[in-house]
């Protein structure tokens, strides 16, 4: 789901020629001054500097070389042959096109109102806003920094006002040297050591094309972030007149619109943005691979490699689904075959005591047969092999998405990216203004943050997240509290089928109420996540960022699985035996596990909230924008009816779009990690989540692609070279699936239990063997009896059991290993349970240690790099160390030549 099928790649072209040159016309090497010098004599240390230099910005494909063949057509090839947004090989049309093309460019809402200025950003605001004086301060130094400027009201409404910004040539080149934007450069610059000038140095064949629209709002945006809004004050950025309200809006345009009256097949594509949607985020491709190459070129790197995530994500999970499937599959196919399944059908003369106080009526073990099934399907024999496949699954998905993001990163030349220092946040500069140090890398003083002043704010901070953990448990608590009483209340209901599976019906209830609280806590956790990450004062954006994203996904991991874990763990536990029940405040009895076990809750709570949370999320993912504008549409078609068919430009149609989310792509991210989670750490218990989540993302993918292409204002183009903190959560989260996969199969289930009877109290007892005859007799002996006449009070049920066979029961049975009643120790626990809790306590070791050397094994043996890879990158290297030495030795001979032809040769001239 990660590579492109529809043709749309990198498309660099790589020539060698014969007599050892490169044509290094179309690779990239990072904007930065380049200084004229004099001409002296070979320096050695200096061509090894500018070898190391050249090693290290360069990217170059040697495909002919390497007997590659594979010929690649660019991002703009299916683009329409008029279309003004394509590449730089294009001559300008708007001076080949004269007044028709100028005309065409002022009814597209691309350009300024003479047709020749590009729009490369907008600024919206609203004349009535009273924060004049800083706008006009802000605009002035707009201009002053050499960007052109254009104002228009609203079509709809005047007191909206948009100001388009043009960055002109010479304002694109300046800063992008200082921002390091990668361009294709010319051949010329490997033949000296020393830089030359940005604009002699890059290949231009026009101008207006030579930067794409990406670069460009990207550039623009740069500069915006550093322009002062009040005179004499350090006041500066846009993101700051945003927050005050000074500016309602600020965005990149889209390319046009995404639809077109004629196909793309015959007509091409009239944009990128058009291209995008026909390729990628139609519902038609869904089964395509995304063109990732594309998507990188029109919202950049940092949203390429969430796409690319995602894909590989995707893809990675068809394994994990299909073992999955088989292992439920198995569960079907052996279920006629099921010993344990069988003997809970037939066993009609066993009597159950009451799962609850009074209410509660005894109940044939046969009644569970349905239960017993479904339990099999899930705990089979297979699932300890799923549960060690899918922590293997868990490590070579993030060692190959290692792999290929290494190959991404290398294609779209982010090998040596590293991001700038940042700069200092502006609420970290005016909280320690006053106190200030030197930097000690720029050698500049900067404010600073005193270590007591940081610490007290982390311990608060910390503290705050402690409490947020106790309203969680909080939360489980009243869920608990819920369980114990409403399992009462269903026994007494007057419908058959409640009272009948009351156990059930609390279950389910349960976890629907637990969704609908989950989802409102996390609106509180996110506030109180953004009130103590604020509270740290973070000292730059990216701290801030990975701050905010730990305490968000702490939050919501814990607001997500914390009942998860009581039900895997804690459900059925506690309760003590008939007779001698454990109490909440000495009032409530606690919940007691189907006669069938515990697996069943598990089964349920994972699927009803995994089902329903990613049907929610995809809503408010897609559902909620497409409301959101067409709610806006339908504004504007109510207030001005008579202008139904005016043509909006360009700014104003995206104006009217979703903005982007306030945290980029921090919810995109975090909702496909707890699914992560759901797939891995209780897997062993539900081997159908993988299924679940694949068939989610397969959806997932076009809806935020169409998302972004279609219902967002186009997002600001980013760079970043991985998918950042994530990846160390993903790999916590890799480790705690190991341990809590051991305990669901140690604890929870009945597979221990069931392998030490088999072995030694069964009928193979003691010959080493295992299979269904060795089950015969399991339920019985996994069954305690009680005495009715034991019984307290409060915990005395109703009926006396006389329904059964016509008189009062005397015993009843339960799930336990416990003496019997005329035992010398009453309900003490057998040598069974000893045996049995010995073989759950060594079965959680050898597992953890078993799979923790398996999963380090494979991180040891799989390499970070492609073999392919890595070998092209020391090829390159190689080759270009070879040119410059060549290059080097062309000049000092050219010089040689020189002084020889002006007298100027000497006896120890080197060569």
């Amino acid at each position: 789901m990660e590579a492109s099928s529809s043709g749309i790649t990198n498309g660099k072209n790589k020539v060698f020629h014969a007599e050892g040159g490169v044509d290094l016309q179309n690779h990239q090497l990072d904007m930065q001054t380049l200084s004229d010098g004099p001409k002296s004599d070979v320096d050695f240390s200096e061509i090894l500097n500018a070898i190391q230099e050249m090693a290290k910005d360069v990217n170059i494909f040697f495909d002919e070389l390497e007997a590659v063949n594979s010929p690649c057509k660019d991002d703009d090839s299916l683009l329409h042959p008029g279309n003004l947004t394509s590449t730089s090989e294009d001559t300008s049309r708007l001076e080949a096109g004269g007044e028709k093309v100028r005309e065409r460019n002022k009814s597209n809402g691309l350009y300024f109102r003479d047709g020749k200025c590009r729009i490369d950003y907008i600024l919206v605001y609203r004349k009535s806003n009273p924060q004049t004086e800083k706008r006009e301060v802000f605009e002035r130094n707009i201009r002053a920094e050499g960007l052109q400027m254009e104002k228009e009201s609203s079509l709809i409404n005047s007191d909206i006002i948009f100001v388009k910004l043009h960055a002109p040539w010479e304002v694109l080149g300046r800063y992008a040297e200082q921002m390091n934007v990668r361009m294709p450069f010319r051949r010329k610059i490997y033949y000296l050591p020393r830089r030359y000038k940005f604009m002699s140095s890059f290949i231009i064949h026009n101008k207006d094309t030579f930067f794409n629209n990406a670069t460009r709002s990207r550039i623009v945006h740069h500069i915006l972030q550093r322009i002062k809004y009040e005179e004499g004050k350090n006041k500066i950025g846009l993101n700051r007149l945003l927050t005050n309200g000074s500016y309602e809006a600020a965005f990149p345009l889209h390319e046009g619109s995404y639809r077109s009256k004629n196909s793309i097949k015959t007509h091409g594509a009239v944009n990128h943005r058009h291209l995008l949607y026909e390729c990628w985020a139609s519902w038609s491709v869904w089964y395509k691979y995304q063109p990732l190459d594309l998507v990188r070129r029109y919202f950049g790197e940092k949203i390429g490699l969430y796409f690319a995530w995602l894909g590989w994500y995707t893809g990675m999970l068809f394994p994990a689904a299909f073992i999955g499937l088989f292992v439920f599959l198995y569960g079907v196919t052996t279920l006629d075959h099921c010993q344990v399944s069988k003997e809970v059908c037939q066993a009609t003369d066993i009597i159950m005591c009451p799962v609850c106080d009074k209410y509660c009526p005894f109940m044939r073990l046969s009644d569970s047969c349905v239960y017993a099934k479904v339990t099999h399907l899930f705990d089979n024999g297979a699932t300890v092999f799923f549960a060690v496949f899918m922590a293997v699954w868990a490590t070579v998905f993030l060692e190959f998405w290692k792999r290929r993001r290494a190959v991404i990163a290398y294609d779209w030349d982010l090998i040596d990216w590293e991001e700038e220092e940042e700069e200092i946040r502006p609420q970290f500069e005016a909280k320690y203004s006053k106190k200030e140090r030197m930097n000690p890398i720029s050698g500049k003083p900067e404010p600073y943050q005193a270590f007591t002043d940081k610490c007290s704010r982390l311990i608060v901070s910390a503290s705050g997240i402690f409490f947020m953990i106790c309203v969680v448990i909080a939360a489980v608590f009243g869920i608990v509290i819920y369980r114990v009483v409403t399992v009462s209340t269903f026994a007494a209901f007057k419908w058959a089928l409640i009272r009948n599976n009351s156990q059930v019906a609390t279950t389910g209830t349960a976890v629907c109420i637990n969704f609908c609280i989950i989802m409102l806590l996390n609106v509180l956790y996110e506030k109180v996540a953004l009130l103590l990450t604020n509270l740290e004062q973070p000292r730059t954006e990216s701290e801030w960022e990975n701050s905010f994203t730990l305490k968000m996904f702490l939050f919501q991991f814990v607001n997500l699985n914390s009942s998860t874990f009581y039900i895997a763990f804690f459900l059925g536990r506690f309760t003590g035996h008939p007779g001698a029940y454990l109490r909440l405040i000495n009032r409530w009895r606690l919940e007691e596990c189907h006669p069938s076990g515990c697996l069943i809750d598990l089964c349920m709570q994972m699927g009803i909230i995994m089902v329903l949370k990613q049907t929610w999320n995809n809503f408010m993912e897609l559902g909620y924008p497409l409301i959101q504008n067409w709610w806006t549409r339908r504004k504007v078609r109510q207030e001005h009816g008579t202008e139904r068919k005016i043509n909006f430009p360009q700014w104003e149609k995206d104006y009217n779009l979703q903005p982007m989310n306030a945290y980029g792509l921090f919810d995109e991210y975090l909702e496909m990690i707890l699914q992560f989670g759901f797939t891995t750490i209780f897997v062993a218990a539900f081997p159908l989540a993988p299924l679940l989540a694949l068939l989610n993302n397969i959806i997932e993918i076009r809806l935020d692609a169409y998302k972004f292409v279609t219902q967002w204002r186009r997002p600001l183009a980013s760079r970043a070279k991985d998918i950042g903190i994530w990846y160390g959560i993903l790999e916590g989260i890799g480790i705690l699936s190991v341990i809590t996969n051991a305990f669901v199969i140690a604890i929870t289930s009945d597979f221990i239990p069931r392998l030490v009877y088999a072995y030694k109290y069964g009928p193979c007892a003691g010959q080493g063997e295992a299979g269904q005859k060795c089950m015969v007799g399991y339920v019985n002996a996994s069954l305690s009896v009680f005495r009715i006449s034991d019984f307290e009070n409060r915990s005395e049920p109703e009926s006396d059991g006389s329904e059964f066979s016509g008189t009062p029961l005397k015993y009843c049975r339960y799930r336990d290993y416990r003496d019997p009643p005329h035992s010398l120790a009453p309900y003490g626990y057998t040598l069974q349970f000893w045996h049995v809790l010995a073989a759950r306590l060594a079965f959680i070791i050898v597992f953890e240690h078993l799979v923790f050397c398996i999963k380090h094994l494979i991180s040891y043996l799989i390499p970070d790099l492609p073999k392919d890879l890595r070998d092209r990158m020391r090829r390159e290297k190689y080759l270009i160390q070879e040119m410059m030495y060549e290059a080097e030795l062309e000049r000092l001979q050219k010089e040689r030549k020189e002084r020889k032809k002006n007298g100027k040769a000497h006896h120890n001239e080197w060569p």
